[in-house]
């Protein structure tokens, strides 16, 4: 079935599937290729939680991928990797290296940080990885509270008990000329989020009355604040991964207009960027660089439409704040929280 042509699944050759826990509060998204994929990885945040991203190094050896994952849990979600694997091979994927006649099934992915706030039970993410696989397909995407997006939060500067829901956002572009571009972002903040061109912020730390705190001066925040925005742009184009590194730069340089802060010490800002090569590209570029540079900004764009529909999805009835409006930048004036505010962070 052909793929919305608004979300990644209009990329030839992509297909994306979500499993979540019992309880919704955490799971894993996996986007999937037809056939190993040139794939670059852009690690800008300071507390990345990654798998199988060394390999992936202009310089390295072995580029391609069969799958990128994404899996909530923090560095137990990169268990979800085995059950990628094991559904790529059972389902025929896989290549033989080195003459062996064992087939290998390389996938990269990263986690984001939702872990509850008391010890409990951590879900079993190899299972669900290997059931995101599963239920992989070329048709429309969920959006909002599933997969690694179903336990996001965003605007964690001022405690997670004033954070909104972020979650799991799409969209793609045609490429003029041929081809598309699409990204999948999993919302997963710090930081608040604004729509870049009418100056609203859709979600971020409540403030009084319900309404965005704008973040601004952080020395007020709560220094355990933890966040991640993870995101895959993939182009059905045949770009080399030079290329693909520059689409990925141009992602992030997206990703920051509409996240604020972004790539923080405590974020673990990530973006994989990939080609399945399922178009035949035959225009010639007007200046070296010049494919990379339009697929790169209109995968940008991508990116900041997928993070402005996570967050609406996650937060249906939330209200947007225009730039000026809402409580003053944290640690400016808007006051110290309640004392039920108080004591909800000390347990968050």
């Amino acid at each position: 079935m052909p793929g919305s042509p608004r979300d990644l699944t209009a990329v030839r050759g992509v297909s994306v599937g979500h499993a979540e826990t019992p309880d919704g509060r955490s799971g894993v998204t996996v986007v999937r290729f037809e056939s190993a994929s040139p794939t670059v990885v852009d690690v800008r945040g300071g507390a990345s939680a990654t798998y199988d991203t060394a390999s992936l190094s202009l310089d390295a050896t072995f580029g391609r991928r069969w799958a990128i994952f994404f899996a909530g849990g923090s560095v137990f979600g990169l268990d979800a990797a085995r059950g990628v694997r094991t559904r790529i091979l059972e389902t025929r994927g896989g290549h033989r290296a080195f003459r062996n006649p064992n087939r290998v099934a390389p996938v990269s992915g990263a986690a984001l940080f939702d872990l509850p706030a008391t010890e409990a039970p951590l879900p079993e993410y190899t299972s669900l990885g290997y059931e995101a696989a599963r239920r992989a397909t070329r048709g429309p995407i969920r959006q909002g509270r599933v997969g690694a997006g179903a336990g996001a939060m965003v605007g964690k500067y001022l405690g997670r008990e004033r954070a909104m829901h972020g979650g799991i956002g799409t969209a793609a572009r045609r490429i003029p000329g041929g081809g598309t571009v699409g990204a999948l972002v999993a919302v997963n903040a710090v930081g608040a989020v604004r729509d870049p061109d009418r100056g609203t912020w859709l979600a971020g730390a409540r403030g009084r009355g319900g309404r965005i705190a704008r973040p601004g001066d952080r020395a007020r925040s709560d220094p355990r604040a933890r966040g991640t925005t993870l995101a895959v742009a993939v182009t059905d184009l045949g770009l080399d991964r030079p290329a693909l590194a520059r689409v990925a730069g141009l992602v992030h340089a997206g990703l920051a207009r509409a996240i604020v802060p972004y790539q923080t010490s405590s974020d673990g800002d990530t973006v994989f960027a990939a080609a399945t090569g399922r178009v035949a590209r035959r225009a010639r570029e007007a200046w070296p660089g010049a494919l990379a540079d339009r697929v790169g900004l209109l995968a940008g764009e991508s990116a900041v439409e997928a993070v402005l529909a996570a967050v609406r999805r996650g937060n249906p009835a939330a209200t947007p704040t225009r730039d000026g409006g809402g409580e003053p930048p944290a640690g400016r004036g808007s006051g110290p929280p309640s004392s039920r505010s108080r004591a909800a962070r000390r347990g968050a």
